[in-house]
């Protein structure tokens, strides 16, 4: 079975080979690409399981092509890991924002690069597996009836609020990856309610007690905002 199709989008040439070699070495179909506006051209020439994205890229910078990417229909699911020489934390926070699901910063280890690109690969193909399902699923003892809006844990009803109910669905279709606050307010936006971004942290904390023991399945993921680990509960 061919493995996943991987791009990497780098304009320095000794990390793109790095970068191809090691990710070719473990059976991945790779694809390079040193610009922004040649990526964009790979996108709508050929699909991809995942990207790889340098920041720092003549012409369009890489956050200007995530931008893009999430904006297009095809792409806007594809998971995103940033690389870039950049370790100050509004440079990771804008990245996840604008919608990467990781970031990685130079230099780094093949390994640990490897490493993280399963971990995407595997939430993405989770979550996939999420969405052909019924609307009920669950977490343990926490269950979701999508159709009915209802949440239960260990069989008893939980009563949550439009915009409670919004936020959970929103982090438990994605287990693990982490959602800034903006990302949250845009998924649970909606027309008889609003949330601001200071009041998603407020809605937390009211949904964390509703769900009692499992309320610790929120992790907060500081500077950034949340996720939901199943594996807590």
């Amino acid at each position: 079975m061919a493995k996943e199709k991987i791009l990497i989008i780098e304009d320095a040439e000794d990390i793109l080979e790095l970068v191809r070699y090691n990710l070719a070495k473990e059976g991945y179909q790779v694809s390079c690409a040193m610009s922004g506006e040649e990526a964009l051209n790979a996108v709508r020439q050929a699909t991809f399981d995942l990207i790889l994205l340098d920041i720092m890229l003549p012409g369009l910078d890489g956050l200007e092509v995530c931008r893009r990417l999430r904006r297009n229909i095809a792409t806007a699911h594809v998971p995103i890991i940033m690389l870039t020489a950049k370790s100050e934390e509004t440079d990771m926070v804008v990245g996840l924002e604008l919608g990467a699901d990781d970031y990685m910063t130079k230099p780094f280890s093949p390994r640990v690069l490897t490493a993280r690109i399963r971990a995407a690969l595997r939430r993405s193909q989770q979550e996939g597996q999420l969405e052909e399902k019924a609307d009920i699923f669950s977490f343990g003892d926490l269950q979701i009836d999508c159709s009915r809006h209802e949440v239960s844990v260990k069989g008893e009803l939980v009563r949550l609020t439009a915009t409670e109910f919004g936020i959970l669905l929103c982090l438990t279709k994605r287990p693990g990856w982490v959602f800034s606050r903006y990302q949250i307010v845009e998924a649970v936006r909606g027309e008889d309610y609003s949330v601001t971004d200071r009041a998603v942290d407020v809605q937390i904390v009211g949904l964390r007690k509703k769900l009692g023991e499992l309320g610790c399945c929120i992790e907060t993921v500081r500077g950034v905002g949340y996720r939901f680990n199943a594996q807590t509960g």
